[in-house]
């Protein structure tokens, strides 16, 4: 590829020609759609709305750049506001693309670092991946042989990122493929907001560097360091840390204990980032954390790639979820509710049967972390008492108890902070999952409460 399309026009055109031959063929086939009875009619039109849904997605996904990003964000956080044949689609847009050819790459470094700094390094020209909005490249500084990973954001793709949000959202609505939830508005905001961050390096380098300094202590997490002098607006150099995949087969085989060990630490930084710092990266893809396993027993560890899109939390959302969160840890359903609606999941006055099922729903949500394991179905437990993880299923079952109540009329869009976080931590869940952890997580939450 010689260059990522970015221009006004011809993204608009693409997106707009996508956009009406998408709708148009939903507006024909709705119409034939009048004269069946009502329930072939309904079956017919989610059938339509999927086709035209991978139509659009497979449209959309041929123009790469924040088109993918967008479509990307919207599947993993628009889980309450966007119809189930959309969000299977938009899983389907790929973040790893063709890579930028290497004279393309070499220009943009150039225009960047200027060609006296980037005569420092020895760039390997073939990437390490090539995602939507960058591509990566392994590289040595001729100085002293430092090996680092260099980060390097395609041509105007910062520039594009209104551009296309725009006319995707547009689109969008125009398909009446948006829901009229209250406060999509302000969640569309919030991933415009997030998508702008991820293009923004400067502010990505001084996440690094701070999740350096809260972990620097703690041998159970490596954060690459920040390379400040081949840093800069659209390239960003990080010392090169090596780690391998949770799908390995090398990290598959290790002994129980240590398995389980990893996934404690993955889920105590969790907790950490909520609770202790109240500022959490938010993107759960296993493509941002490696595993360096030990030799001749040191520690094992997880190093943490990518801190693009960190969010930080008010102190105003914050109490008032700590403390709901702690009236689900002691079984305090009636404590729960009462902080649940100080913000804004529910309203005094909705049935009894609405409230039960919220409560439920949120109950689950920590159930690998009960205070009492000893209660829990004794399908979700090992021989030993601790928790199976895998055998729980537990995120399957969150999602489709979720999917159900977000139907009801009484459903609002949560907070967009609760959505962060929920989604960050189904995310950890299935990385403990992938890790067959065994162990109960109660003592590293209620430490948080202290």
């Amino acid at each position: 590829m010689k260059r990522v399309k970015t221009g006004f026009l011809e993204r608009r055109l693409e997106l707009t020609k996508a956009g009406v031959i998408s709708a148009g063929n939903y507006a024909a086939r709705s119409a034939l759609n009048m004269l069946l009875p009502p329930e072939e009619r309904e079956a017919r039109n989610r059938a339509l709305l999927a086709q035209q849904a991978e139509y659009f997605v497979r449209e959309i996904g041929k123009l790469k750049g924040s088109v993918v990003k967008i479509g990307q964000m919207m599947a993993l956080y628009g889980e309450y506001f966007l119809p189930k044949e959309i969000k299977g689609a938009l899983h389907k847009l790929e973040d790893s693309t063709e890579p930028l050819e290497w004279p393309s790459v070499h220009a943009a470094l150039e225009a960047e670092l200027g060609a006296t700094r980037l005569a420092q390094l020895e760039v390997d020209e073939q990437p390490l991946a090539a995602a939507s909005l960058s591509q990566a490249h392994r590289a040595y500084r001729r100085s002293d042989g430092q090996e680092l990973c260099l980060k390097i954001q395609y041509p105007g793709i910062a520039q594009s990122i209104d551009t296309d949000f725009n006319a995707i959202v547009q689109l969008l609505n125009l398909s009446r493929i948006l829901g009229n939830k209250t406060g999509v508005d302000i969640w569309l905001r919030e991933i415009r907001h997030m998508l702008h961050l991820e293009v923004d390096y400067r502010h990505e380098a001084h996440q690094t560097q701070l999740m350096g300094e809260l972990l620097s202590d703690d041998a159970r997490f490596v954060v690459p360091r920040v390379i400040e002098e081949f840093s800069g607006t659209t390239v960003l150099a990080l010392s090169w840390e090596p780690g391998l995949s949770i799908n390995d087969s090398k990290v598959q085989a290790l002994p129980q204990p240590r398995r389980d060990a990893l996934g404690e630490a993955m889920l105590d930084l969790f907790l950490s980032e909520v609770f202790d710092w109240g500022k959490m990266q938010t993107d759960p893809n296993f493509g941002n954390y490696l595993i360096r396993p030990g030799t001749e027993g040191a520690q094992d560890q997880l190093v943490l790639l990518d801190f693009g899109a960190v969010k930080s939390f008010d102190r105003a959302f914050m109490q008032p979820f700590k403390a709901m969160v702690k009236a689900a840890y002691d079984e305090d359903p009636a404590a729960y509710l009462d902080y649940a609606m100080r913000l804004g999941f529910m309203q005094e006055g909705f049935p009894e049967q609405i409230l039960q099922d919220f409560a439920e729903i949120s109950m689950a949500v920590i159930e690998p972390l009960a205070k009492h394991p000893e209660r829990l179905p004794p399908e979700v437990l090992n021989a030993s008492g601790a928790y199976h993880w895998k055998n729980s299923r537990l995120p399957r079952r969150i999602a489709k108890q979720a999917s159900k109540a977000s139907l009801s009329r009484y459903f609002a869009l949560p907070p967009q902070e609760f959505m962060f976080i929920n989604r960050k931590l189904l995310g950890v869940y299935t990385f403990i999952m992938m890790l067959d952890g065994q162990f109960n997580g109660g003592e590293l939450l209620q430490r948080r409460f202290a």
